[in-house]
């Protein structure tokens, strides 16, 4: 598919998110995708409060509407496109509700801590193609 892909790096980026812990406000554990080969690189802002129980992201409210557009937009139903793109977020952890009941943003501190994780991911991938789904993403 993608020789040039570093699969091992995006394996081991993965067990290192895995294993993190480092903000205290955050609600694990950590959401990340499959490593998968691909030059498609999806990231939004934060997994949901729901996505860890799946354990994988847009696995909840936000992924059924994202989906949903896939599938009208390119003909991609959930699945094929799971196996055919790399999907990551700005920060791994649920950043828990806000007041109002909303999601928390991400602080900067915990945008911070992440970071190293995404760059990693995008040195292995080299995408081609980065759909930044969300406010913070697209920042």
């Amino acid at each position: 598919m993608c020789p040039q892909i570093k699969l091992p790096v995006l394996q081991t980026v993965q067990s290192e998110i895995d294993s993190c812990r480092a903000c205290p406000e955050m609600i694990g554990p950590p959401v990340h995708g499959p490593a998968v080969k691909s030059r498609i690189f999806l990231v939004g802002q934060a997994p949901g409060p729901h996505e860890a129980k799946f354990g994988r992201p847009f696995a909840w409210t936000a992924g059924k509407t994202l989906f949903k557009w896939f599938e009208r937009s390119f003909g991609a139903d959930e699945a094929a496109f799971r196996e055919k793109a790399y999907m990551a977020a700005v920060a791994r952890c649920f950043p828990g509700k806000t007041k109002g009941g909303g999601d928390r943003v991400p602080s900067p501190v915990e945008i911070a801590q992440c970071r190293g994780f995404l760059e990693r991911e995008v040195a292995a991938l080299q995408p081609r193609l980065v759909i930044a789904v969300g406010r913070l993403a697209i920042e």
